[in-house]
Formats: C-alpha cells, structure tokens, sequence
C-alpha cells in the first residue's frame, strides 16, 4: 500500500525496472543562444555548459576560412559565466576534465586549458608529429582526464592525463580505413582501449598490443555499418546502434550481450548515452536514443519508452543518471531507486510504505495510523531506514520532509535507535537543496555527492565564488575553512584597490574563522606579492604566527630588520642565520651592527659566524682565551690586512710556537726573512718593495733587471723553476727585450715550452719575433699557434698535413680578402681531403 504522490513521470523497462523523469530547471538561455545550430558540451556532477556554434553551419568567408567560434559557458540554468573568443586554430572537440577545466583540441594537435570564466591556464601539444588531427575523444581514464586524436591518416594517440601529458600512439601494425564508421576510448582497470567500428567489425585496440582481434557483432538483423557508438560513464557497458536503426547492447569487451531492440527508424540519431544506476545489475540499466524530436528509452530487457520533445535535446551521462537539456528545460531520467520504490511503487507492501501511510495518517489524526504501525511491528528499523534513505534520493523539498518526517514518526517508536545516519542525512539534504537552488544550479544527486565527498563541492563552490555558501556549508558539515578564506583573500587582493582596508577585512575574517588552527597570512601575503602589492604582503605577514612562513617572505619582500626580530622571537637558529646573512648582504655594516645589538641572540650568534667568515673580530676574545692558535692566524690576517707585517710577524711566529705549530712557526721565519729583503732593496733602489709577495718581488726585480738579486731570492726561497722561467719571459717581453728573450730561449731548454714566448710576442703585436718560436712549439698546438699569427700559409700546411678539413675552412674564411694565390692553395687543399672522404 502506497501513495501515488510523484509517480506520474514514472515508466517501466521490464518486470521491476522502473525510470522516472524528473523536471530541474526550467532554462533561461540568453534570446542570442539559438541550440538548433549549437554543440552542447557539459560537464559532469551537475558542472558547467559550453555552448559553441557548430562547425557544420560555419559561414565560408572570402579566402576559405570559417568565422572564428565563440565559445560561451553557462551554469545549469542558462545563466551566462563567460566567453571565450577563440583566436586560435581550428577547434576540433571540446569537453571538460575532472576539475572543471574547458579542454579545447585543436587540428594541429593543440590542446588548450581554460578555467570556466574564460580563463586561460595552460597549453600543450599532442606530439610534435601529431599536426593533423581530425577527431578527438575527451575522456575520463583512472589518472584523471585523457585526451585521444585521430590524424587524417587514421593514426590515433592517446594521452592518459593532461596534468602529466605523455601520448602515446596506438600501434603502428594497426591499420585503419576510411571504413571507420565510429569510434570510443574504453578505460577499464588502468588500461585504455580504444573501439574502432569498420564496417559490420569492431577491433579493440589497446596501448602496447601488437594483435588485434576484429568482433563481429551477432545481429538478428543483418547491418552494414556502425552509425554510432555509446560507452557508458563507468566503462563496463556499450552500446551500437547499426546503419538499420537497430541497438545493440553489451559489455564493453564484447564479450556479452544484453539485449538487441530495433528502433524501426531510419534516421541518425543525435545522441547516444547509456543512464546507469551505478549498480552491476545489467537488468537496471537503459540506453537513451535522441532524435531531434524525440528520445526512445530503452532498456536491457527489451522494452523502451517514448518522450517527444518540441526541440533537439542533449543527452549529459552521469555516474547514475542522464541528464537532458534542451532550449526550454533541464530534465533528469534514472531509474528509480529501489528505497523510493519501496515507499511509492504501485501495489507495494513494503514496511517504508506502510510507515509512510501511518505518518500521514497520524497528521489526519486517524486511528488507522496504529493499524499501519502494528503491521510492521520487528520491522520498523528497516522501514526507517529506507524512509531516510528515499528522502536522499528525492528531488522535491516537499517530498523530502514528507520521508524525513516519516522517519521521525518511525524512529520515536524506536527505543535503542541510532540517530546517526538521520541526522547525517538531514544535514546533506539541506546540503543537496542549495546546492540545486537557481542561484548556484548543480543539480547533483546524493549519490554524486557522496562520490566527489563534500571537500570537492566546497572546491567547486569556491571555484564559482560562491564564498559565503561555501564557509556555511563548510561549518554546519564541520569541515575546515582553510582553502576558502585563503581564495576568498585572493580575490580581495587582485580586485580592491585599498591596500590597508585589504588587510583590516582579511585579519578581520581570518581572525573570525573559528578554526582549530589560525589561518596562515603567508599563502596570501605571497599573492599580494605576486601581484606587486609589498606594502599591502608586510601588512599580511606581520599578522602571521609561523615564524618559518613569515620570515623568508619578509626577507624576499626586502624587510630584514622585521624578519630579523620575528626570527629571534621564534629562537630557531637557521632562521636567525637566515635572517642575520641576508640582513648583512643587503643593510650598511654600520646599520647592521647597530641593529643585531638590540637583539642578544642574533649578536652571540653573529659572533659564531664571525669565526668562520671574518676573524679579525673575534682577536680580542682570542686573547682573552690564551688561545694561541687563533691568535696566530687572527695576528696573520690583520696583518696582511693593515700592511703591518714587519711589525707583527714576531709576535705571530711566537704565538705559533706556544701553539705547538712548528711548520707555521717556519713560514713565519721565512715571512721575517722576506720583509727584510725587502727593505734591503727599499734601501737600494729607494723604491716601496714593502708587503710584496715573492712572486711579485722577483718580478719587480726582473723588471729592474737585477737578475742576479732576483735568482737569490729564487734560490733561498726554493721558487719553482717554472714559475721563475715564466716571470723571466714576461717581463723581457714587456720591456721589448726581444735580443735578450731570444738568447734565454737559446741558452737552455725552456721550463715551460715555447708557446708563451709566441702569446707574450703577439700580446706586445710583434708578429716577426713570435715568428721565431712558432716552430720550437709542441706540434699539437702548432697549427692553433700559427693560425693566432697569422702565418695562414704555413697553417694550412699544416692542417693539410694532419687533414685537418675544419681548420682548413677557417684558414679559406680568412684568406677570402687576402693573397688569390694563397687562397686557391687552401681551397685545392680543401678539394683533395674532400675527395679521400
């Protein structure tokens, strides 16, 4: 026994299969959006609509190009989000990936990524062969949302994800006709397949097989083709629908037929889509057929049913539903779920349905309600049970309070009743009804929203700018504010110009939040810096409790002095280095030492740092520590620094013995005995040899040409005979000393080989003296060395002679503008090593 309250739009395919339709909006298009010649391509979970012109009804423009589309984007009640004009290539598909993203597929194998304002995001290509794509299927796979093309030569790719865009093609043993009649992407347990129609045969193709195995499709009635093919939203089921307007229904491995229904018609149907109930029964699901006036119902039984329609309609698959679309209204056919049908079915004796009638009773104040109660005594938790569950299902609020208050009425009859999943269940009503409102129009279903799980909606709600109804959902489901303050911030941000009334109203509602955790001003304060705004970022961070969040950004944002204080609040040591080395990089040393003055930590600390970096400092500590050591080497540097050596080396020679440090001790004797040196030849030539190092002290001598003090020096000081050798040729050449040069290259073999005395030559732009000694280098630098002299002649016999084609061609492009003959030399020389190739 029942009502038959909202059964009128109820039809049956098959003993105990019942569908409904069930009416969502009635739609407020734009008088410019005329469907009859628009695609339709809409996203699931009651997501957003893009509206395109389509391509078949382009006017042809002088030249042979089409008018560019304009892609328009709707809610689920017509009402305008945004437009896209797109300046780019030919789109091919469009559809919409799992966070709501518009995915637009070009024919040069471009796929472009708009938000659903019209935003772009990002691009990518195909493949760098994929430039001629002619159709493309955008689909959901298990690693989010894939994207398959077919070029005009019936090569297909596949890409799994457009997050992590890798394609891959189908195999190249594959061979594809212009028979292809239609074709599906199939994912199922992590593999993508691929179902190619030709002719009265379909090959599933996988990624990474080499076989393929063509299945033709038992039919009663004979067929030629394949006009279309539906794989329904959870892949386990396809549908064909044959050039004789007969539909086959299957599993999508083929391997299992369902039903076969010949539809008498033979027009090509619009669309094709299978409505499931997200069961494995096969008996509960149904394919939809849309013609332009009509859409035929059939399900896997074999019986169908009819609904006419006054215009061409969008059939918009769902987890558990089809939704329908056409100019007029937004409709949705499923089948009945097995709870409302418990309480509303035709000749039901169900416990649900006798709860039902006894609360309506009861509001009548009739005795037959303890009668209906007294017929389901034992079972009045099940009834319950589906009562709460039937109100989830409903679309009508009206409805919904009928079941829940059923519920109510049962449950208080209940003495151990665990109120749980009722109150749950009233909570995501309320939920559900907001979200279906006109205003936000997701018209999703409870069993949508408890796949994409309340988080994801707030996303999507937040994605919609819907801030105020996302922060009280997210409080009555008791769920965290984080993600929707902080976006709602970002708004604020990039539109209100009033940088200091920005962050009143940004503390004011963060501070206002009531969350477990304070919210974080770092993610907004780095925004407001992206977007140029530094003053409004250091407003941000100085309200920001996490030191390791707020100190790196304010050093970015170039406020060392606050990002120095916050780091010592905070007592973390790699946070105050951070903070004291930028601070020291970027402020006057005078300011940075006044400054970490006022800060004890950050001081002790820099002292530490001061050990390592700049010991100078530290000397007066030192001393104070009888460290020996220390003092040695902080005597040394200071010295070295201050030009005081001859003053100070005594002192650092002894602090090195009572440190135990006889080697140092040594060096230190010898340090002695080069200052006094030195003054010995400040005293000769009455010039300032004073601090100068050995290296430079024999070359000043060199260059005094007292070669017989400087080979003293070199022997007591054990200089290498290299070095002395080298600082000899340099300063004969500086001094244009080219006889004297020549004689030292004659006199012994030289230390260092033959090709500094060519570089020192030609640094001084003496072409004939380096001439001398080009041909005493090693011969595997000869030919670079007479190149950097110019000696192109003798070069290029070289280089000829150790074939050598590459620096045969430099010495051409020298001599281009040079001697003929010389240059006919090269290029005959060029022709024969040629020729031995």
């Amino acid at each position: 026994m029942s009502l038959l309250c909202n059964t009128g739009d109820w039809f049956t395919l098959g003993q105990g299969n019942a569908f409904r339709k069930i009416e969502l909006y009635t739609m407020d298009w734009p008088a410019s959006i005329n469907l009859d010649n628009m695609t339709i391509h809409a996203a699931p979970y009651g997501g957003p609509i893009a509206v395109v012109k389509d391509p078949k009804s382009f006017i042809k423009l002088d030249g042979g190009s089409s008018a560019r589309p304009v892609i328009r984007v709707f809610n689920c009640v017509g009402k305008l989000m945004s437009s896209i004009n797109w300046d780019c290539g030919n789109l091919v598909a469009l559809g919409w990936s799992d966070c709501e993203e518009l995915v637009g597929v070009q024919d040069d194998g471009t796929i472009f990524i708009h938000d659903m304002f019209g935003n772009f995001v990002h691009k990518f290509s195909v493949g760098k062969d994929v430039a001629d794509v002619v159709a493309a299927k955008i689909f959901a796979s298990a690693s989010g949302t894939g994207v398959a093309v077919m070029t005009s030569g019936f090569k297909i790719y596949i890409l799994n994800n457009i997050k992590d865009p890798k394609s891959r093609p189908l195999s190249d043993l594959l061979n594809i006709t212009s028979a292809l009649s239609a074709w599906e992407v199939v994912c199922k347990d992590r593999t993508t397949s691929c179902l190619l129609a030709m002719g009265n045969e379909i090959t599933v193709v996988r990624l990474g097989d080499n076989a393929f195995a063509a299945h033709n499709v038992a039919m009663k009635s004979e067929y030629k083709s394949i006009a279309l093919m539906s794989v329904s939203f959870d892949h386990q089921h396809v549908a064909l629908l044959t050039n004789t307007g007969c539909v086959w229904m299957g599993s999508s491995d083929l391997k299992q037929k369902y039903a076969e229904f010949a539809t008498g018609r033979q027009d090509k149907p619009i669309h094709l889509a299978w409505c499931i109930d997200g069961t494995t029964q096969v008996e509960s699901q149904a394919v939809i057929v849309a013609y332009m006036s009509l859409i035929l119902i059939i399900g896997t039984t074999g019986e169908s049913s009819v609904y006419t329609y006054d215009s061409p309609m969008t059939l918009i698959p769902e987890m558990d539903c089809v939704r329908v679309l056409t100019s007029s209204c937004h409709e949705l056919i499923q089948k009945v779920p097995l709870s409302t049908s418990k309480i509303f079915g035709i000749n039901i004796s169900e416990p649900a349905s006798f709860l039902f009638e006894a609360h309506r009773k009861f509001q009548e104040r009739s005795h037959q309600s303890d009668e209906y109660l007294c017929l389901i005594q034992g079972k009045l938790s099940a009834a319950v049970a589906d009562c709460v569950e039937a109100a989830g299902h409903e679309f009508d609020p009206n409805t919904q309070k009928s079941l829940i208050r059923a519920a109510y009425f049962g449950k208080s009859f209940i003495s151990d009743y665990n109120s749980t999943e009722y109150i749950r269940m009233c909570k995501t009503l309320k939920v559900l009804n907001v979200l279906r409102d006109r205003n936000v129009a997701i018209p999703i279903t409870i069993q949508q929203f408890n796949h994409l799980q309340p988080v994801v909606i707030l996303d999507r709600l937040v994605f919609r700018k819907h801030y105020s109804l996302s922060i009280h959902i997210a409080k009555y489901l008791r769920l965290q504010e984080t993600r929707i303050l902080e976006h709602w911030a970002f708004q604020k941000i990039a539109l209100d110009k009033n940088e200091d009334e920005v962050a009143r109203k940004i503390e004011a509602k963060f501070s206002s939040a009531d969350l477990l955790e304070p919210m974080s001003f770092a993610n907004v304060a780095e925004k407001a810096q992206q977007l140029g705004k530094t003053k409004l970022a250091i407003t941000l961070l100085e309200r920001e409790k996490k030191k390791k969040l707020q100190v790196p950004l304010l050093l970015k944002l170039g406020a060392s002095e606050k990002a120095l204080k916050a780091a010592t609040e905070s007592g973390d040591i790699d946070l105050i280095y951070m903070a004291l080395l930028e601070m020291k990089n970027t402020t006057a040393l005078a300011k940075f030492h006044m400054t970490i003055r006022n800060y004890s930590l950050a001081q002790s600390l820099y002292k530490k740092y001061c050990q390592l970096n700049s010991l100078s400092t530290l000397k007066d500590i030192h001393s104070q520590e009888d460290d020996f050591l220390a003092q040695a080497e902080l005597g040394l540097r200071e010295a070295l620094a201050l030009g005081n050596l001859d003053a100070s080396i005594p002192d650092i020679g002894g602090n090195y013995r009572r440190a135990g440090k006889a080697a140092e001790a040594e060096l230190a004797d010898e340090t002695k005995r080069l200052l006094k040196h030195q003054k010995t030849l400040q005293d000769k030539y009455h010039r300032d040899f004073f601090g100068l190092p050995l290296h430079a002290l024999v070359r000043q001598l060199l260059q005094l040409g007292d070669l017989r003090y400087a080979e003293k020096l070199k022997s007591e000081f054990r200089m290498p005979e290299r070095r002395f050798c080298w600082l000899r040729v340099r300063t004969l050449a500086e001094n244009y000393q080219w006889e004297e040069l020549e004689r030292f290259a004659r006199a012994k073999k030289s230390a260092i080989g033959y090709e500094p005395f060519v570089e020192l030559c030609l640094q001084q732009r003496n072409v004939a003296e380096a001439k001398k000694y080009l041909p005493r280098c090693a011969e595997e630098n000869k030919l670079k060395w007479y190149l950097r002299a110019g000696c192109y002649a003798d070069a290029a016999n070289i280089a000829f002679v150790q074939k050598d084609i590459d620096s045969l061609l430099k010495i051409h492009d020298h001599c281009t503008n040079a001697d003929p003959a010389l240059l006919a030399t090269v290029e005959n020389m060029i022709g024969q090593l040629s020729s031995k190739k």
